[in-house]
């Protein structure tokens, strides 16, 4: 299928449905990557849903793209430009609500997939905004708590599913970042999966199958 020009750039891999609105997936990629890495998901992803892979909004040199940057200081160490952050976290609500449009997908049931930087975000928009999404998938990321908007903790999650996993020698974001995801979720009665795997900042086949077996079971 031809993208059609929105906000953001992407790639899109067509349902196989014939008649009615096709559920959709969101995949949103790591900092420094592009809408093409989470893609080559796509064929193994369920065939009755929309695939589409977004590219984030900011530019990186002398290659790749980011959903906020990520800035090295020599005094304060590696720290998160949280207010570009909350304007992507909005960037993705507006082009989910535009694709939707656009493709004529079902708004009722749309999947997030993130990986790393774009897992961040994942869980900023969903914790956000619950209900415009079904589900997560949260691959190698953490929640962080100061891009969600300020009343997240009165929304209705009832309706939420989220699967969240890390590596557990991942040397970019630490475990111990991801593991206070469970407790997180479960304080705000998300129905969630937390799950570990040996490996680095990356996603084992065994985490692969494990997520897509997940989401099998939940559509």
């Amino acid at each position: 299928m031809t993208t059609a020009p929105l906000s953001l750039e992407h790639l899109i891999r067509p349902s196989s449905l014939s008649t009615g609105k096709a559920p959709v997936i969101f995949l949103l990629h790591g900092y420094g990557s592009n809408e093409e890495d989470l893609f080559s998901f796509a064929s193994e992803l369920p065939e009755e849903h929309t695939i589409i892979s977004v590219r984030a909004p900011y530019t990186l040199q002398p290659f790749g793209h980011a959903w906020y940057a990520i800035n090295f200081d020599a005094m304060q160490g590696k720290w998160s430009d949280d207010e570009e952050a909350k304007e992507s976290r909005e960037k993705i609500v507006a082009f989910i609500d535009e694709a939707c449009t656009t493709y004529d997908l079902d708004t009722e049931n749309i999947t997030l997939i993130g990986f790393s930087q774009g897992t961040i975000l994942s869980y900023a928009v969903a914790l956000s905004y619950p209900q415009k999404i079904k589900r997560v998938v949260g691959l190698s990321g953490y929640i962080n708590e100061n891009i969600l908007v300020d009343t997240y903790a009165q929304n209705d999650y009832s309706a939420l599913k989220i699967y969240a996993s890390h590596g557990q020698v991942d040397q970019v974001i630490p475990p111990e970042w991801a593991q206070r995801i469970p407790g997180f979720l479960k304080q705000l009665n998300i129905d969630h999966i937390y799950e570990e795997f040996p490996v680095g900042h990356g996603v084992a086949p065994q985490n692969f199958y494990s997520f897509r077996k997940w989401l099998l079971e939940n559509s």
